[in-house]
């Protein structure tokens, strides 16, 4: 385990002082996973539709959002120039007034929210 430790660190720092900019971006994804039953995923995903460009275009630090299926549930994975507009996406209009009424009928469980940082 040391060794691994030790190698992994030495990575890093290989990653760090070759790539700066890269090893310290500064990027960000906010993934909320949503249970909907799959009667209800056209509806959501119409939802999904509806708000992708306005929240593009609108959204200060907004790079991309993609909705990705799996049996189980549905997520929504946004990227975003930083941590800090990932979070407060979270408290914009367009996600509050919007995005949440408009899934609302169709969630079967509360959201799981994770925001992660990309280095």
């Amino acid at each position: 385990m040391k060794i691994f430790i030790r190698t992994f660190a030495a990575i890093l720092t290989a990653m760090v002082i070759t790539f700066p900019t890269m090893a310290f971006a500064d990027s960000a994804y906010l993934e909320i996973t949503l249970k909907i039953d799959s009667p209800d995923r056209g509806a959501a995903a119409g939802v999904y539709s509806k708000y992708k460009q306005p929240f593009l275009n609108e959204i200060t630090g907004a790079k991309s959002k993609e909705l990705l299926i799996r049996e189980d549930d549905v997520q929504v994975l946004h990227g975003f120039s930083s941590l800090a507009e990932a979070e407060a996406y979270l408290s914009s209009e367009l996600f509050n007034n919007d995005v949440v009424v408009g899934l609302k009928p169709y969630l079967k469980a509360a959201p799981e929210v994770r925001v992660y940082s990309v280095f």
